[in-house]
């Protein structure tokens, strides 16, 4: 096949040609758009984070937490570049899992695909949980209640899953809407609320108190990763994600920091155990109709979160089952919606196990939050240093990418320490993959390994035909928001 030429000879389009790695006849639809990329990064990032985490952060750091949240909004832009970049480069299901088999060999993958299971399992009940301390702040409901409706979230985000990416595509556009809409509202109105005596002391507790809540915060930054996981579905992956990641970069940053100082201003981070800041927000400006529909509301963006992740950790267990790392039966795709159904089954049955053992144990919402955010950490931290490895070995990639990578990597790497006794729970997860990949005595490396992506191309060290194919990254910075428009 011929790639078309782009309209910028400063980039080759991985969308326009045949990826080196994006299977054509894998049975995935490419389908989705820019307008299915901004939808699944905002819902992705921006969803739950803004329901909870703004109320946790203060509570730790009191209103020195607003330095995590402008940090983090600073450095998300390497995040997102870093896979964003290895996605065009090479648009795969599995995101992640793909770029570390192609930079570390069988090993690394196996490690980033459990650890993404570790994420899901510890992570979607928690995303369920909150949608069910907001029902149960405004209305008056049993534990059992409460249970139920958590895991009916998860429910419904896996049915309408089975339906296909482009249902799931349109979903999450449709709830953007109600997302936007419930942080203008707040932000407007209890922004005339604001009482400046919040905001002293400054350091309530000292300084190390701002690295907690950084790694807290940390997990409201999350989701770039995840629309990496679905980019073989795109039609072009490299100006939808190039144009997707510039929007919600923009509306991310500037809306999460505006919102946690209206939630420390107002109080609200006191209030309703600090679990449910926005529905305390409503409840202040609007009385209890107000906490209700910001309730409700709520419910719909949680149920936008668990979709979106549903959709993106289903295609990295498909890539796992299409390589060979899990049972091949998990590879099956729907013949009329291309869905990976038996995966998404899978997935539905872990996390309701997960959730009963949430109940069974009791763990606070802060700590549920800081042993996922451990996984993740572990999946950013192998993810940019694959992406170092892959972009400082390819001599055709713009060294943007690799400061992304870079910082990505240092980001991950110094919030690690901070998120405490929960990430003993990441480490025995590797420990366990490491050991079992040492008993089998399977190859390490990629170049060869036969069941890696890319198996039969030369290895990254080998010396590679500078010469740009399809997939290679040479925009420029200033170039890359004007990519993808003919």
């Amino acid at each position: 096949m011929t790639a078309r030429r782009p309209a910028d000879p400063a980039v080759t389009l991985p969308a326009e040609a045949t990826s080196a790695a994006g299977p054509r006849d894998s049975g995935l639809r490419r389908v989705l758009t820019t307008r299915s990329a901004v939808a699944l990064y905002v819902s992705s990032v921006l969803g739950v984070s803004i329901l909870v985490v703004p109320g946790l952060a203060a509570q730790i750091a009191g209103p020195a937490s607003l330095l995590a949240w402008a940090f983090l909004g600073v450095v998300s832009i390497a995040f997102a570049f870093t896979f964003a970049g290895l996605s065009i480069r090479r648009p795969e299901a599995g995101g992640v899992y793909g770029f570390a088999r192609e930079a570390f060999g069988r090993t690394g993958s196996q490690v980033v695909g459990w650890l993404f299971f570790l994420w899901m399992v510890t992570g979607a009940p928690v995303v369920a949980l909150i949608a069910s301390a907001y029902l149960a702040y405004a209305f008056p409901l049993t534990v059992l209640e409460v249970d139920l409706i958590a895991w009916g979230v998860l429910a419904a985000a896996c049915i309408v899953n089975l339906r296909g990416i482009v249902l799931t595509g349109a979903v999450q556009i449709a709830i953007i809407v109600a997302i936007v809409g419930l942080l203008a509202v707040t932000l407007v109105v209890a922004g005339t609320h604001l009482d400046p005596g919040r905001f002293q002391p400054f350091f309530p507790d000292g300084l190390y108190p701002v690295g907690t809540s950084i790694a807290l915060v940390f997990w409201s930054y999350l989701g770039y990763e995840n629309v990496s996981n679905v980019a073989e579905e795109f039609e072009r992956p490299a100006a939808s994600l190039r144009r997707g990641v510039w929007i919600s970069l923009a509306v991310i940053g500037s809306l999460y920091f505006a919102l946690a100082v209206v939630i420390i201003g107002s109080g609200a981070d006191t209030a309703g155990g600090g679990t449910a800041p926005f529905a305390a927000v409503a409840s202040l400006l609007f009385g209890g109709a107000g906490a209700q529909v910001t309730a409700l509301l709520a419910l719909v963006i949680v149920f936008a979160v668990v979709n979106a992740y549903v959709a993106g950790m289903s295609r990295v267990f498909f890539a796992m089952a299409r390589a060979g790392d899990l049972p091949s039966a998990l590879a099956r795709l729907d013949p009329r919606t291309g869905a990976p159904t038996r995966v998404i089954g899978v997935m539905l049955v872990c996390v309701t196990v997960a959730s009963m053992a949430y109940d069974l144990l009791g763990l606070p919402l802060s700590t549920a939050f800081l042993v996922t955010s451990g996984a993740a950490l572990g999946v950013y931290a192998i993810g940019s240093a694959a992406g170092l490895r892959i972009f400082a070995r390819d001599r055709t990639v713009h060294r943007f990418y690799l400061g992304c990578a870079g910082c990505t990597l240092a980001v991950s790497l110094g919030i690690l320490p901070f998120v405490g006794w929960p990430l003993a729970i990441t480490g025995g997860l590797v420990g366990v993959v490491l050991l079992y990949r040492a008993l089998v005595g399977f190859r390490r490396r990629s170049g060869t390994d036969p069941g890696a992506p890319g198996a039969g191309e030369p290895p990254l060290d080998s010396g590679r035909d500078p010469t740009p194919g399809p997939g290679r990254l040479q925009a420029s910075p200033a170039s890359l928001g004007r990519r993808g428009r003919r």
